[in-house]
């Protein structure tokens, strides 16, 4: 006999802020996601502003569709798109975001936020944390970069990331933000990450290494082990 199909590790969230306005659906097994809804802060009628985001019907540089996964992704900042777009298609996910933020200032709260909501959204999707393979690693080359990652499912959160880029910018993301954007994602997701990037010369080539990383890791621990159906990996019994 065949075993039950899995429920769905589904959910859409929305985080409002004074300083970012965000909305993002994730499925961690891929699969169809419904288009984000048109709320009050994402319908040009009631915000003109919103009206330079692209439709989400519209083929953009971070969206993908394929039988496996649907992910579309518009942050405002384009290098912070295209590793989101990396992290998701690596990791099996299908993944929409949409965000509006204060990026007249800088690019530091809507990458923070944005990773805090996909964090806290990775966290939901694994409630409860049972019959999960829990540890997750990964080396992820990029022409003459190599970055790893290593990530256990926890429930207690640490950071620990080497990147040391050259260059303060990377297209419009601050270098900075690649090191507090997963520190963000690693609290509000609940877990321990470590990613270090082990060699390269191109600051992108190393940053979207690490995220690829990031991304392998987290589909090996995601993965629903058959036989552990509702148990806690862990020697204290609870996560």
């Amino acid at each position: 006999m065949s075993n039950p199909p899995l429920p769905p590790r589904t959910t859409y969230l929305t985080r409002t802020t004074k300083e970012t306005k965000i909305q993002l659906s994730l499925s961690l097994d891929g699969g169809p996601l419904t288009l984000l809804p048109d709320t009050e802060h994402f319908s040009p009628a009631t915000n003109p502003a919103v009206s330079k985001i692209p439709a989400q019907t519209s083929e953009t540089h971070a969206s993908q569709e394929t039988p496996s996964q649907q992910i579309w992704i518009w942050t405002g900042v384009g290098f912070l798109d295209h590793m989101l777009h990396a992290w998701a298609k690596h990791a099996g996910w299908s993944l929409r975001v949409r965000a509006w933020g204060d990026l007249a200032i800088d690019d530091h709260h809507t990458t923070e936020d944005t990773l805090l909501l996909l964090g806290t959204a990775f966290s939901t999707c694994l409630f409860p944390r049972t019959g999960l393979a829990r540890f997750g690693h990964c080396y992820a080359p990029l022409d003459e970069a190599l970055s790893r990652a290593v990530l256990d499912i926890s429930s207690r959160p640490f950071f620990v990331g080497n990147f040391d880029f050259a260059s303060p910018m990377i297209g419009a993301l601050n270098s900075q933000m690649v090191w507090h954007g997963l520190q963000s994602w690693s609290q509000a997701a609940g877990v321990t990450l470590h990613v270090d990037v082990l060699r390269g010369g191109n600051d992108h080539h190393r940053a979207e290494s690490a995220f690829k990383a990031v991304a392998g890791a987290c589909r090996m621990a995601c993965v629903k082990v058959v036989g552990r159906e509702g148990e806690v990996v862990s020697t204290k019994g609870v996560l």
